[in-house]
């Protein structure tokens, strides 16, 4: 599955493929699957980049249009 968003939130944010590798402590090649569709992304990876991009994970995958990330859970 390509996840276009991914590269979309990258070239906004005037990042390059390298440092959005670097971020995620991968190498570039790997990075660049992600963004291709080319490789699965993993759950670590897209909460990290959420957090990171400052969007919901459902926004990062495409399942909404709505960037503003979920409030965080209340602990009990």
């Amino acid at each position: 599955m390509h996840f276009q968003r991914l590269e979309d939130l990258r070239v906004d944010h005037d990042k390059t493929q390298i440092e959005i590798a670097e971020y995620l402590n991968m190498g570039r090649n790997v990075y660049w699957r992600y963004e291709k569709g080319k490789r699965e992304v993993p759950t670590w990876a897209v909460l990290k980049l959420a957090d990171y991009y400052k969007v919901s994970t459902d926004y990062l995958l495409g399942r909404t249009d709505e960037r503003t990330p979920y409030p965080p859970a209340r602990r009990r």
